[in-house]
């Protein structure tokens, strides 16, 4: 029986957890919050101002696996709302988001080592592994690691560059300030993992070899949104009539207003392009006071973030969806757009090579390219055949990676690894 945990959650997680419950691998599920089947918390976003755990909400079927640790997420998420910086801000706050994972993991540990006999393998992500694999490891367990994004040490490279590129937009570059003590962790957890599952070709490509070399490693793509859930026939219903005959072409961005996402040359990539013709939306949380941004590039139209099935309402209403990424795992949200059907102008670091490979659904363009993002973007205004075409082609796109095909994928990875002989034993100083 496998125990899996991940201290906030999110759709893959649950996915994951899913699979292995419907295969009868589940043994316990490890969550910070959950909302799941009338609980505390299930009950708690039904009050003003509280809207935002329905983003936790769970399947009823995961509700007798269900383990929470809710405390010290909930007093992350009360001081970011009343604006208490200072208990959140740094990795060391108390309530800051490292400061939860690390509390989050001793706890999941401490369970692995009461419970034992009870386990196979613990299931674990990137950040929130170190304590329980230690233990595991120790235990003779099978330890599951699932790397969402580049492996650290790419990425503070990739990540470097663009501070030389875009002095301005350093600090919204988060992830090249991480302490050395937290950057070792990372080393340590893939240094005690057994089964590494990635969710793209460019996450994988980014582990270092001498590491891997004994280990297991999975690519396995996020499933897309049901179209059921989305729209079987994409409308424009603006007021400049049926998508593709509009005056300006509606550029969707969406995702953490970072140049890490590339934003800083979409903005630059927009500045090359008549906006008489062409519209941005940014959908996303700014990472420094807006100001910046409009100084950035001031034409765009900010969408606060929101309930997923408005996000999906949002891009209903959109043209295209560019996302320029510098470093990503795989960006569930270009598979969300392709339902959408929107085309996708993106990076190969936003993991989605494989989805635009035959430019049939969009555009791969290069990293660091603005007049790229430009010039496809000038395509698809000028030739709105091709835009309905790319539109049609989206959907059929977004319908061939389903999360069923995503559940199956985790639970052959687990199998796999739990079918091996050994497990890896690595020395840790």
């Amino acid at each position: 029986m496998i125990l899996i945990s991940h201290p906030t959650g999110n759709n893959n997680v649950r996915e994951a957890a899913i699979s292995l419950a419907d295969s009868r691998l589940l043994s316990e599920f490890h969550l910070g919050i959950a909302a799941c089947n009338g609980n505390f918390f299930a009950q708690a976003a039904r009050l003003p101002g509280l809207s935002e755990i329905r983003r936790r909400s769970y399947h009823s079927k995961l509700s007798s696996f269900l383990k929470l640790h809710p405390w010290r997420e909930s007093g992350r998420l009360t001081a970011s709302r009343l604006g208490w910086n200072f208990l959140t801000s740094q990795e060391s706050s108390f309530f800051g988001i490292d400061s939860v994972y690390r509390s989050f993991d001793r706890a999941v540990a401490r369970r692995v080592e009461a419970m034992e006999s009870q386990l196979a393998a613990v299931y674990c992500y990137e950040d929130g592994a170190f304590e329980t694999f230690r233990v595991a490891k120790r235990l003779g367990l099978k330890c599951i690691y699932d790397l969402p994004i580049a492996y650290w040490r790419k990425s503070r490279a990739l990540l470097e560059q663009q501070a030389e590129r875009y002095p301005a937009w350093e600090p919204t570059l988060v992830g090249t300030r991480d302490s050395s003590s937290k950057c070792a962790r990372k080393d340590s957890e893939l240094e005690l993992a057994d089964a590494i599952l990635c969710p793209s070709g460019f996450v994988r490509d980014s582990l270092p070899h001498g590491t891997v070399a004994d280990k297991l490693v999975s690519v396995t793509p996020f499933g897309s949104p049901r179209l059921t859930q989305v729209c079987q026939q994409v409308v424009n219903s603006d007021a400049d009539g049926p998508r593709g005959q509009q005056t300006r072409l509606k550029v969707l961005f969406v995702g953490s207003m970072t140049q890490r996402k590339g934003l800083a040359d979409l903005f630059e990539a927009m500045k090359l392009l008549d906006p008489t013709r062409f519209e941005l939306h940014v959908l996303g949380s700014p990472i420094v006071p807006m100001d910046f941004y409009t100084e950035q590039y001031g034409v765009f139209i900010h969408h606060a973030t929101r309930p997923h099935d408005q996000v999906l309402k949002l891009m209903r209403s959109m043209d295209a969806f560019v996302l320029p990424s510098i470093v990503e795992g795989r960006a569930l949200v270009q598979q969300e757009a392709l339902a959408c059907g929107l085309p996708i102008v993106v990076t190969a670091n936003a993991g989605a090579e494989d989805l635009v490979a035959d430019e049939t659904a969009g555009f791969l363009i290069p990293v660091n390219d603005p007049q790229a993002i430009a010039l496809r973007l000038e395509q698809l205004q000028q030739d709105r055949d091709l835009l309905a075409e790319m539109s049609s082609a989206a959907v059929e796109k977004a319908a061939e990676l389903t999360w069923e095909s995503y559940r199956t994928q985790v639970v052959d990875a687990v199998k796999q690894c739990l079918r091996a002989e050994t497990c890896v034993f690595t020395t840790l100083h």
